[in-house]
């Protein structure tokens, strides 16, 4: 009985051995595997495409003219107000008159008011501003009805381009030019991932044949 019990394991023991190793494989390997990415997060976290907040494009947007502004100075309800951004850059302002606007982001025009208020007419005073319409934006070239639109928060190009009508039979539908400020031209892909902002020009180029 012993000899056939030795001649059973011998045959079998590698077998068994195999399986167990395979077994241990399995589990450091399922141990080892993270929850799959999906790829279209994945790609907007490596390219930074991700829809940006309105927050975020207010802390850094310079204001121009065309821009409409929410200005509240606390305590004095009679200086604050809903204002435009005029074409000389300038919002006409209660008790303190003409500010600046055009250049400045809604931080450097919080100071500017509260700098002018505080010349003899107010004691510290506390001054908020935020942007309640964004000047528009311009789109030229072949698109089917070019001119000025509103501008609307986490626009793109493709989105310009919808507003406007779509494309042209004639147009380069994978190329744009954009006029940002007082900038030239840059060139960009026309895709979901370029972003206009306020004030832009964007220019859409005839295709060669």
């Amino acid at each position: 009985m012993k000899l056939a019990g030795t001649d059973r394991c011998r045959r079998f023991g590698p077998a068994v051995l195999a399986l167990m190793g395979l077994l241990a494989l399995g589990a450091c390997a399922g141990g080892a595997s993270a929850p799959a990415q999906p790829v279209a997060a994945a790609t907007a976290q490596a390219t930074g495409s991700g829809p940006a907040p309105t927050a975020a494009l207010d802390a850094a947007y310079v204001l121009g003219a065309g821009d409409k502004l929410r200005l509240i100075v606390y305590g004095e309800p009679d200086l604050s107000g809903e204002f435009d951004v005029t074409g000389t850059g300038k919002v006409s302002l209660p008790l303190i008159g003409q500010a600046q606007a055009a250049g400045l982001t809604l931080d450097q025009f919080e100071k500017e008011v509260s700098d002018k208020l505080s010349q003899g007419y107010l004691t510290s005073p506390k001054v908020s501003a935020e942007v309640l319409n964004y000047r528009p934006f311009y789109i030229i070239g072949e698109v089917d009805k070019p001119g000025q639109y509103p501008y609307t928060s986490d626009m793109t190009v493709l989105n310009a381009v919808a507003v406007a009508g779509g494309f042209t039979y004639r147009a380069n539908t994978d190329t744009v030019y954009i006029t940002r400020g007082k900038g030239g031209e840059t060139q960009y892909q026309a895709s979901q991932q370029v972003k206009v902002l306020p004030g832009d020009i964007v220019r859409v180029p005839e295709r060669f044949f």
